[in-house]
């Protein structure tokens, strides 16, 4: 009976790979819970990657860490999506009071608020999106449909240029500033 050559080399080198794919793997599963890792990939990604960053920073903003908040979020967010703004600012409401510095309850509720034109309170909510998590580029977004909503186009467009700084492929926000540039810069003749 004979046996095959004992490969070494070949051995060592499958498990080689296999640490280093099982590491890289775990560092990309690591990085998923670092915000602030994710935001410094993200300004720097191609457009395929910024979705998938995207898709992790937007999960991680939506851990509240409390089931019933999680529980109101999604009773909020469904209510948005049927178009029933008062039930949604209800359980949206419910949220902000019930975990006050949880930065995805406050952006909710501005959604909320902005889709039955109580521009006010949307701004307010907002700017407390913006004090617990200074990079919500949506909420700047949202701060800057606001903006130019209420014929401040200047002011829109800084804050949609802040967005963009943040999430360079973000498409409605790209859209945005390209809509509002010829305005702010003028026209060339």
């Amino acid at each position: 009976m004979t046996t095959a050559p004992f490969n070494l080399k070949g051995i060592v080198a499958a498990i080689g790979l296999l640490v280093a794919i099982s590491g890289s793997v775990a560092a990309q599963q690591a990085d998923s819970s670092d915000e602030t890792a994710l935001l410094a990939e993200l300004a720097q990604a191609d457009t395929t990657r910024a979705r998938q960053l995207d898709r992790q920073l937007q999960a991680l903003w939506a851990k509240s860490g409390s089931p019933s908040a999680d529980f109101l979020l999604k009773r909020g967010r469904d209510a948005l999506e049927l178009q029933d703004y008062g039930a949604a600012i209800e359980h949206l409401t419910a949220l902000t009071d019930h975990a006050p510095d949880f930065a995805e309850g406050w952006h909710a509720r501005a959604s909320a608020y902005f889709a039955v034109n109580l521009f006010g309170p949307a701004i307010a909510d907002l700017e407390h999106v913006l004090a617990l998590n200074p990079n919500h580029y949506n909420a700047i977004y949202g701060l800057g449909l606001m903006l130019e909503a209420l014929d401040r186009p200047e002011a829109a467009f800084a804050a949609y240029s802040r967005a963009l700084a943040i999430h360079p492929h973000h498409e409605e926000v790209t859209s945005a500033v390209n809509r509002l540039k010829p305005r702010i810069e003028g026209q060339a003749l």
